[in-house]
């Protein structure tokens, strides 16, 4: 469990900003869904602007409206027999 927790820590965006990310690669990094979230602080506490951060509210948008739909899907899908799993 420490390995997974660490391992989580390294490959979120809070331990380094997107300025660390390759150009090639910064599509993937903020397919994260706090990665837009966590650039738009930094800038807004620290002043650290990128250009990407567009992109980046743009995509961590997206993303989780898709989460909030999936879930929400699925919840109304389960909600019938969870009382009975639990």
């Amino acid at each position: 469990m420490p390995f997974i927790v660490q391992f989580g820590l390294f490959i979120s965006p809070v331990g380094y900003g997107s300025f660390l990310v390759p150009e090639p690669w910064r599509w993937l990094y903020f397919l994260n869904p706090m990665a837009g979230i966590i650039e738009g602080f930094r800038w807004c506490c620290l002043g650290i602007y990128h250009t990407d951060l567009p992109l980046a509210l743009l995509l961590s948008s997206l993303i989780n409206f898709i989460l909030l739909i999936t879930g929400f899907r699925y919840f109304r899908k389960m909600e019938r027999i969870f009382a009975d799993i639990i």
